[in-house]
């Protein structure tokens, strides 16, 4: 029988009251408290606790916080500043030398939109979000499940990505949507 993090990793839907993701999403939250209140020099350490991989070089800022973290992984020379907020349902794939402004958010999960019924019994999928290398997201950025940003770009404060950006462009809005190349 599939288990619901089976479900949830491989983009079905699932219901996220199961034991073995409450466990989980428990075990993340003690790491990220330990994270959020601990000296800088410590704070890789406990990433490497959290995330499925974190890159030499990078950093984050306090206060993180994360669904499970097994789901993310960050390149080398990666930085996120300032409550950042990664929902890793489904994998997170930050690039090398990524920039990402105060208060950002990389959000995995969707809701049916459809059938109001499966909303309500707390039914979601999750689709991964993959941020290509050296790439730079300004301050409230919002990163929908299932989007992809190609290299080298960078994507304006305040907007909300809903669909992939390619590489080496400027983008920006509500929704976001390409400016110019770069």
């Amino acid at each position: 029988m599939i288990t619901e993090k089976q479900k949830m990793l491989s983009g079905q839907l699932y219901r996220d009251s199961c034991p073995e993701l409450i466990a989980e999403r428990r075990r993340a939250q003690s790491l990220v408290d330990r994270f959020n209140a601990c000296p800088e020099d410590e704070r890789h350490g406990v990433l490497a606790e959290l995330f499925g991989h974190i890159g030499d070089g990078s950093w984050v800022m306090p206060r993180l916080q994360v669904d499970y973290g097994t789901q993310i992984s960050v390149g080398a020379n990666s930085f996120l500043n300032y409550d950042a907020i990664l929902m890793d349902c489904a994998p997170i794939t930050i690039g090398d030398d990524v920039s990402i402004g105060p208060r950002a958010q990389l959000l995995t999960a969707l809701h049916p939109i459809e059938d109001h019924e499966l909303r309500r019994q707390r039914f979601e999928t999750a689709a991964p979000i993959t941020i290509g290398d050296n790439v730079w997201l300004g301050g409230g950025v919002i990163v929908c499940a299932g989007v992809t940003l190609g290299a080298d770009t960078v994507i304006g404060a305040g907007s909300v990505v809903t669909r992939d950006i390619p590489a080496k462009v400027l983008a920006a809005g509500s929704p976001c949507r390409v400016i110019r190349d770069l």
